[in-house]
C-alpha cells in the first residue's frame, strides 16, 4: 500500500473547519479567497537522490520516513511578512493562537462548501487599528512591527514582488522590527527558496537533534549554523524544509 505524502500546516493560518484544512488568503490581485479550495496546487519536495555523504544517516532514515512533502506556497506577501512578525519570539502554538485571533477579529471572511474562515486583516485595516485593537488580542508587542510593515508593503509591495528572493531579505530588513530571522521565514514561505529560512532556528535545531539522538550537535547558533551548512552540502534548502516537515509531523503524534 503506497504511503500517503504528508502534507505541511505549520503555517499558523491552517484551520481545521468540518473535517476539511483551510486557509484563508488575501491579497492584492484578488478577492479573499481559501486554499486549497481556490488556491494553486501544493508543491511536493522530494529527499535529495542522492544524498550527500555528509548527512548522518539517521537523519538520512527519518527524513525518508517522511518525504515526499507537500506544502503550498504562500501565495501572498503580505501575509508571508504579517505571519512572521506574529511567529517572532513565541512559541509555535502560540503564534497560531495570536494568528487566529488577528484574522478573526479583523481579517476578511471567506465564506467555503465547508464553513467560513477569516484570511488575516490587509494592510489598510492593520494601519487603522490603534493600540487597544492590538493589546485586545495579546499583539501590543507586535503592533508598531505590523504597522510598520503594513505601511512600507502599501509603497513597496509591487516592487517588492519582483525581486530575486535572496534580495527581497535584504530589503524587508529595512522595514522597522524586520531583521534576518523575519525576512528569512517570510521570504521562504512565500518563494519556497528554503535556502534562505533562518536555518539556526530553534525548530530546525530542535528537530535535527530529536532525528539524531546519537549526534552532540552544537549548542549556539553560530556553530549549528556552519555544521549544518557542511552537512546539507548543496541541499541546504531541501533538507532544511524536510527537517521542519519530519518535525511538524513529529509533534502531531504527539
Amino acid at each position: 500500500m503506497a504511503r500517503m505524502t504528508f502534507e505541511m500546516r505549520e503555517h499558523p493560518g491552517w484551520t481545521l473547519v468540518n473535517g476539511h484544512w483551510l486557509r484563508g488568503v488575501s491579497d492584492a490581485d484578488q478577492p479573499p479567497y481559501a486554499l486549497p479550495v481556490n488556491g494553486p496546487a501544493p508543491h511536493t519536495f522530494h529527499l535529495p537522490n542522492p544524498l550527500p555523504s555528509t548527512v548522518p544517516p539517521a537523519l538520512h532514515w527519518a527524513l525518508l520516513s517522511i518525504a515526499p512533502v507537500r506544502r503550498h506556497r504562500n501565495p501572498s506577501l503580505w501575509d508571508a511578512i504579517a505571519t512572521a512578525i506574529i511567529r517572532q519570539v513565541v512559541r509555535a502554538d502560540q503564534a497560531r493562537i495570536q494568528h487566529a485571533r488577528f484574522r478573526q477579529a479583523h481579517g476578511p471572511r471567506v465564506d467555503t462548501p465547508y464553513g467560513p474562515v477569516h484570511a488575516l486583516p490587509t494592510p489598510q485595516t492593520v494601519l487603522k487599528l490603534t493600540g487597544d485593537d492590538f493589546a485586545a488580542l495579546g499583539l501590543a508587542f507586535k503592533a508598531s512591527a505590523l504597522q510598520a510593515a503594513a505601511g512600507a508593503y502599501l509603497e513597496y509591495g509591487a516592487k517588492w514582488a519582483e525581486l530575486p528572493p535572496a534580495d527581497l531579505v535584504a530589503e524587508l530588513q529595512t522595514v522597522p522590527r524586520i531583521g534576518p530571522w523575519t525576512a528569512g521565514a517570510a521570504v521562504a514561505d512565500y518563494t519556497h527558496d528554503w535556502s534562505l529560512y533562518p536555518y539556526t532556528d530553534l525548530a530546525v535545531r530542535k528537530w535535527a537533534q530529536a532525528a539524531t539522538p546519537g549526534i552532540e550537535w552544537p549548542d549556539d547558533e553560530k556553530s549549528f549554523g556552519e555544521w549544518w551548512r557542511t552537512i546539507t552540502d548543496d541541499h541546504l534548502g531541501a533538507l532544511t524544509v524536510l527537517t521542519l516537515a519530519w518535525g511538524a509531523h513529529q509533534a502531531s503524534q504527539s
